[in-house]
């Protein structure tokens, strides 16, 4: 593995890729208040292992990546899926296959419309193209994500345990919750971010609305994988990706959460390296 900060105009954008470069690129993008420590090191070990290069990043406002005042973001989502084709451009890659989480599977599809000649797939994961007849999140995430105004972000331990209860709260059933695992993930998280506040400019974007709408109008090849038991972005979302993305193929993953949780691992990994491979 090795790291990268990547600088255009005034940011900074922390970098870090796995395997050979001469492989085909894939471009790993994490959703909101998350930083590039949750596509685990070993994930991505083994994807490179499958002969991808394989690049993960933080995005604005989280981890080693340039951010805002926390509450004022100067920057839109597509200002993010652009800062996607700055690292691309600092590695030399023309192309890339493009995997995205959540927000990441947003900037994926906001960069599948802006730059279509530089993705040659999308992968989307958890994510959704949000039309106004899918059905909302859960009420239990909704509670827990109101409390967030009261967690004192100065203090590692209390945002640590809020880390480790956010996931415990989007996990599925199909697999033990391993709080060991989450909160050594959640403290390196801590350890490595300037300013953990700032994690919450992410849901305050905007710049999303026109590209929405353009679902249908993806014309690279596109893999849909999401949790029969996702709580935050229901399955509804990604059975409708499917349908209205010309050609793609959808892989649904019984009992799982909004979470790439290891013991999914195989599926996910072969069913990507599969979908890059044939695209």
């Amino acid at each position: 593995m090795e790291d990268r900060i990547v600088r255009h105009d005034e940011v900074e954008l922390y970098t870090e890729s796995f395997g050979n470069p001469g492989d085909p690129a894939v471009l790993l993008i994490m959703g909101a208040q998350a930083s590039h420590i949750w596509w685990e090191e070993a994930f991505c070990a083994k994807l490179a292992d499958a002969g991808r290069f394989v690049i993960r990043y933080d995005n604005r406002d989280t981890g080693r990546s340039s951010g805002c005042e926390p509450g004022n973001p100067a920057y839109t989502f597509e200002d993010m899926a652009d800062d996607a084709m700055h690292i691309l451009d600092a590695y030399g890659i023309a192309q890339a296959h493009i995997v995205g989480i959540s927000m990441g599977g947003l900037l994926t599809q906001i960069l599948a419309l802006r730059h279509p000649g530089r993705v040659l797939s999308v992968t989307l994961l958890a994510t959704s193209n949000f039309a106004p007849d899918l059905p909302p999140m859960e009420e239990k995430v909704l509670a827990f994500f109101a409390q967030a105004a009261d967690i004192d972000w100065a203090n590692d331990e209390a945002v640590v345990e809020f880390g480790v209860d956010k996931w415990r709260v989007l996990a599925g059933s199909a697999h033990p919750f391993d709080e060991g695992r989450v909160r050594e993930l959640a403290r390196e998280e801590v350890k490595q971010s300037e300013d953990m506040a700032r994690i919450n400019n992410h849901g305050l974007l905007s710049g999303d609305e026109s590209y929405l709408a353009r679902t249908a109008e993806i014309t690279a090849p596109a893999l849909v994988i999401h949790g029969t038991e996702d709580p935050i972005i229901p399955l509804p979302h990604g059975e409708r990706l499917a349908d209205v993305i010309p050609g793609a193929a959808l892989l649904r993953l019984p009992g799982t959460g909004h979470e790439v949780h290891p013991d999914d691992w195989e599926t996910i990994l072969g069913a990507i390296v599969r979908h890059t491979g044939q695209a």
